[in-house]
């Protein structure tokens, strides 16, 4: 998945978030004062945001601590967990069988426990000139990304945006040349939400067998800026810092604007695969995906934090539960101004139960 590029630690500046009060935190501040992460890229800006947040909270405790996170990807951050080279792991995908086994050993007769902590919704972002407002369904945009619809004026593009004047343009789809936890997410949405259109299956790369590829996400946003009838899926951020126009999602119940307000309905709606614990919170991801709710959008892409549910030492535990529940409560401020979907309450109080478990 793509990145907005920052340092590769945690940071020190904590300038935006000076104005948090510490006596309505939660974190104690306590435990080793240096913890360590690594993994997903996508989470990273939401990352570096916890990380300041969770100084400033401290330091009005009188306490300095720091968490430096390493952007190398999902799968590093899950290997480094496994291996006890880091704290937590962050990661685009729940960690799963044999690796799942693995982290027993690491957390040392626990479990490890997916916590999805930072969800960001996907843009389908689209330049057609004198078109500002296009409602997508999940049929043709699958139709779209695997060559079946080929012109913006196409009659199944047209019956749902009626009234909208569609050029006789042909269409040139943008995907990802490279290795994506926003093409997995994407594709396996329209494996969901399109399954008769969409037959090509899902993964990190792009399996639709049409379209021009660009490198990243900055790479596909900045295509479709500069490519006349060319449409995308990429972060939300991207395609704002590019002034691309979103286009709504019809779920089967009327078009959905993609929003702070829709997004946070997708997650409060997510089911989960377990009990919904307090434990393990790896979500049904077609619960989200196949969400036909005209107040839902359904194009989420989840990333978790990944912990042991018991096996650290007791400076490690009490760090990690500090950070953690700083950041799935005052750490969500303003996360809508990067591009991320905040927790809604119902998700924020699973998760926070979920840390106030770990052992």
């Amino acid at each position: 998945m793509g990145t907005m590029t920052l340092a590769a630690c945690g940071s020190d500046d904590n300038s935006a978030s000076s104005g948090i009060d510490a006596a309505n935190s939660d974190a104690t501040c306590e435990g080793k004062p240096n913890l360590s992460g690594a993994g997903s890229s996508a989470q990273k800006n939401a990352m570096d945001q916890f990380v300041a947040t969770y100084i400033a909270v401290c330091q009005q405790q009188g306490k300095t601590v720091n968490v430096a996170y390493n952007p190398t990807g999902s799968g590093d951050g899950r290997t480094q967990f496994v291996a006890s080279q880091v704290d937590f792991a962050g990661s685009d995908s729940a960690i799963k069988d044999e690796q799942a086994e693995e982290a027993k050993n690491r957390c040392v007769g626990g479990e490890a426990w997916n916590l999805p902590l930072v969800f960001g919704p996907v843009a389908l972002a689209f330049n057609l000139e004198g078109v500002d407002d296009l409602v997508l369904d999940a049929d043709t945009t699958a139709k779209i990304f695997n060559g079946q619809i080929t012109e913006w004026n196409d009659p199944a593009i047209a019956a749902l945006n009626e009234g909208v004047s569609l050029p006789a343009e042909r269409i040139t789809p943008i995907v990802r040349s490279d290795s994506s936890g926003t093409t997995d997410n994407f594709q396996k949405y329209l494996e969901t939400a399109a399954p008769e259109s969409w037959t090509s299956g899902a993964g990190s790369d792009f399996t639709g067998g049409v379209g021009e590829g660009a490198k990243g996400s900055a790479g596909v946003a900045q295509a479709v800026a500069g490519g006349p009838n060319s449409i995308t899926y990429v972060e939300e951020s991207f395609a704002k810092q590019n002034d691309l126009t979103i286009a709504k999602l019809d779920n089967g119940n009327g078009p959905v604007e993609l929003n702070e307000t829709t997004t946070g309905k997708a997650i409060e709606e997510a089911a989960f695969v377990g009990d919904g614990g307090p434990g393990d919170l790896t979500l049904d991801l077609s619960s989200i995906y196949g969400n036909t709710s005209a107040e839902a959008y359904p194009l989420m892409l989840a990333t978790y934090e990944i912990v042991c549910s018991a096996g650290y030492d007791a400076d490690t535990s009490a760090a990690v539960k500090s950070f953690l529940t700083s950041a799935a409560n005052e750490g969500q401020e303003g996360l809508a101004e990067q591009g991320y979907a905040p927790l809604p309450d119902s998700m924020r109080e699973k998760i926070t139960a979920s840390v106030a478990a770990i052992a």
